[in-house]
Order: C-alpha cells, then structure tokens, then sequence
C-alpha cells in the first residue's frame, strides 16, 4: 500500500517502523511504503541480546527518577540548546559516561543532573 508524501505531511504524519502486523518506511520516489512485516530469519545473536537488555535497564532506571529529576534533564537540554529531549541525554549518560561533556551541558544550563 503506498500513501503519497504529500498526503501524509498535509495531515502531519510520516509514520516509520512496525505498527500491528505492518512495516512502514518512507521513500523518496514512492512515499510512504507498507509492507506485511517479516520475521527475522535468524535468532538474535548474544551481542543483540545484551544491547537490548542494556537499552531495558536504561529505561528502567529513568523511570525510576523522580518527576523533578527527569524535569532536570529536560531543563538541561532546553538551556544548553541541545537538539535532544531530557531521555535522550540520559540514555547518552548512561552508554557513554563522559563526565567532562556532561559537566559542560550542567554549567551551560546550571542544573546538577547527577545527584
């Protein structure tokens, strides 16, 4: 099934990814494209389970701050004027921990994000 671009942007929708039993990529030449999604042909590997349970306990651990501590990461990227949003700097935190850039970013905004 294929959905023109245009149509989509006039109703301020580019959808991508899977959604029920579809997969939806977006083309230049033919728009928005959905398929029925396909299974994979292989088992994850060791190394994609370990990344996927990573990603889990990420999430985990943001949900488990407080409003105030998640509206502080938030603040922070606002002030420092980073295109992200208060997750996606945690979730950055939490694979890099380079602690000079996370300084930086507290200084700019002067919020402590590590408590």
């Amino acid at each position: 099934m294929r959905i023109p671009y245009k149509t989509l942007m006039l109703i301020g929708m580019n959808p991508t990814g899977d959604l029920a039993g579809l997969t939806a990529y977006t083309s230049r030449r033919a728009g928005t494209v959905w398929f029925p999604k396909s299974p994979p042909l292989t088992p994850a590997t060791p190394w994609q389970l370990i990344q996927r349970n990573r990603f889990r306990t990420i999430a985990w651990a943001w949900q488990a701050k407080t409003p105030q501590q998640r509206d502080d990461w938030l603040e922070a990227c606002r002030r420092a004027r980073l295109i992200l949003n208060g997750y996606q700097l945690w979730i950055w935190w939490q694979h890099t921990r380079d602690r000079a850039s996370l300084a930086t970013i507290e200084r700019i905004s002067g919020i402590s994000l590590l408590q």
